[in-house]
């Protein structure tokens, strides 16, 4: 008897969400006929919609940088097909986002098929919402806010430009439409699990949790069953790219991952329905294409390579990974070890911050590094520069010696790229994509250099700022030609076309 209650409860829940589906789909001609006539575009045709899912599409970094570039190939190459963004940035509009656009990234953004999608439920993807289980927490509140996307509208193509894998599924079930993602860092990696496994303290591994082997224990089995449906999320997607040979490595090595016990569970009701709702693993991409980012070097590849200040920049939104208190600390060890760089003279060194803050989370993180750079006795040496415009980071770009980041693993780095690009010396941590990809040498020579600790990084500071003039210029035009020549718009371009996009909009 009890059987038979659940059975028709689950069927009446089930019978729900079907309607649900089917409802969106059946009412979604109506919603691009709308769409089509707000924005003018003949529907007569084979107009087709390509949804970009990224919800802080106005933040002003790097992965923004190559969303919109992606969009400004897609109207300049395919004028009939028209891009919609779902974003969270309710504060804003279509016109100040395109404005903004243009004044940092220097894109031309055409307002005749580009729409948005104003998502109402944000705050769930926002960390400060889920103080714990973080990444479980996000991962949900990103399906939520796919369903709100597909309530608005269901576009023919999907692509996640933000890294929210665990909206696939949701997408595949309501749309039924292809999938694709940019994806620029893997939100779990066999090196966080080895990260709690060993005990280490980090960015993604608290104090709290570090020095106790009961909650490293649970947080291992955690990050077990999240990795689990991580992998399965990925697989939902039909081409997959990435932004460097980390990312590619660590989202492949997913791709591939299995957990023989978990499986056997989803063999049992109702974990079974997730498997038949899966696609076949012979449909399932093998591995990623690297695409590295759209990095527009033009302005700063004609920046002057020589005249330039003792300042070290920073240029990094004010997120967590980010790591801006790293830079403070490896500054001070700088002056402590090197003291002929203090004070306001000649030989005086300056470290400028400048990145861009979203919310008050960022903000919140600014004020600590002001009191973090009073409390070393940094602060008339420090300058924070909080979202700027893009003139202003050229301005920067061309006055500045040496460019600082300290984020670990950083899965690519444009902002590094930029800084070759205008001959600014680079310094980053000996990890991810600026050790694998970026700085590297160019016939055998430098072309910047790596450091994992404050005094390393302090060591690499002095090694620039006492290079004879000669070796800094031979050294900073190295490092430019590499990075116009690997990191083109051009080359991005192309790299995105290679992942069959075209093949997945236009199939039928």
């Amino acid at each position: 008897m009890a059987w038979s209650l659940v059975l028709f409860l689950a069927a009446l829940g089930l019978a729900q969400v079907v309607g649900r589906i089917f409802g969106l789909r059946s009412g979604n001609a109506e919603k691009r006929a709308r769409l089509f006539a707000e924005l003018g575009v003949e529907n007569s045709g084979p107009s087709r919609i390509i949804g970009f899912f990224h919800p802080y599409c106005n933040a002003g970094g790097g992965g923004e940088r190559v969303l919109w570039a992606a969009i400004s190939a897609l109207q300049r190459d395919h004028p009939d097909v028209v891009a919609v963004v779902y974003s969270g940035d309710t504060d804003a509009t279509k016109e100040k986002i395109i404005q903004k656009v243009k004044a940092r990234f220097d894109i031309e953004l055409s307002p005749k098929t580009l729409h948005f999608v104003f998502l109402q439920s944000r705050h769930l993807v926002e960390d400060s919402t889920w103080p714990r289980f973080t990444l479980l927490g996000q991962s949900l509140g990103s399906m939520y806010l796919a369903w709100e996307a597909m309530s608005y509208l269901i576009p023919d193509l999907f692509i996640d430009t933000m890294g929210y894998a665990f909206t696939f599924p949701v997408v595949s079930l309501l749309g039924n439409i292809p999938i694709g993602a940019y994806v620029h860092y893997p939100t779990i990696s066999t090196t966080m699990l080895s990260r709690v496994k060993s005990r280490t303290r980090g960015h993604t591994n608290s104090d709290a949790i570090s020095s106790s082997t009961l909650l490293s224990q649970g947080k291992l089995l955690y990050y077990r069953i999240f990795m689990y449906y991580y992998a399965h999320s990925l697989r939902q997607a039909r081409f997959l790219m990435v932004n460097s040979s980390w990312t590619k490595g660590h989202v492949d090595s997913i791709l591939q991952h299995q957990d023989f016990l978990l499986d056997a569970l989803h063999f049992l009701p109702p974990l079974v329905v997730l498997k038949l709702l899966s696609r076949k693993s012979s449909e399932c991409p093998k591995e990623a294409q690297i695409v590295y980012p759209s990095c527009d070097t033009r302005q700063m590849a004609v920046l002057p390579l020589e005249g330039r200040e003792r300042v070290i920049l920073s240029i990094a939104q004010f997120r967590p990974e980010k790591d801006h208190a790293a830079q403070l600390y490896a500054f001070h060890k700088f002056l402590e070890l090197y003291p002929e760089y203090r004070g306001s003279g000649p030989s005086a060194v300056k470290l400028v911050l400048v990145g861009g803050s979203r919310n008050v989370g960022d903000a919140t993180r600014v004020e600590n590094l002001h009191s973090l750079a009073r409390e070393l006795g940094i602060k008339d040496q420090v300058q924070f520069v909080v979202n700027a415009s893009y003139p202003d980071v050229l301005n920067w770009l061309s006055r500045a010696s040496v460019g600082l980041s300290t984020m670990v693993d950083e899965h690519f780095g444009i902002n590094i790229v930029e800084f070759m690009a205008a001959g600014v010396i680079p310094v980053a941590h000996a990890s991810g994509g600026p050790l694998l990809d970026i700085i590297v040498p160019l016939n055998d020579e430098p072309t910047g250099y790596h450091a994992t600790s404050p005094e390393t990084f302090a060591e690499a500071f002095r090694t620039v700022f006492t290079l004879p003039p000669e070796a800094r210029l031979v050294m900073r035009q190295r490092a430019r030609m590499w990075a116009v020549q690997k990191f083109s718009t051009e080359e991005f371009e192309k790299g995105w076309d290679a992942s069959g996009w075209k093949g997945w909009l236009f199939r039928d």
